[in-house]
């Protein structure tokens, strides 16, 4: 038997990366979304996205997705990364 808060949505908290190893290519443009509108509501400055390398599939949804952003300034490939990640500055808040 589940507990009465089973179905209750889990609240993780935003840091400035997320590893997107573990989600389907088909969902990263909603996961990224989330992602980037809740790190911009958080005041984060820049996130960094770990999509890591290969033949370039996930860097390319990656940055299309960022592209199309409207809290997104500039991105840019995270040249010191071996795991491939897409760095991204965000549009801060006016005060």
């Amino acid at each position: 038997m589940l507990p009465d808060d089973a179905d209750d949505p889990v609240v993780i908290p935003i840091e400035p990366e997320l590893d997107l190893h573990a989600f389907q290519p088909r969902d990263i443009p909603a996961v990224l979304d989330a992602f980037v509108t809740a790190a911009h509501a958080a005041g984060l400055a820049e996130v960094r996205l770990v999509h890591g390398r290969g033949h370039g599939v996930q860097r390319g949804i990656v940055q299309a997705a960022l592209e199309r952003h409207a809290s997104v300034a500039e991105f840019w490939d995270d040249t010191r990364s071996h795991l491939g990640a897409t760095i991204a500055r965000l549009i801060l808040p006016k005060a």
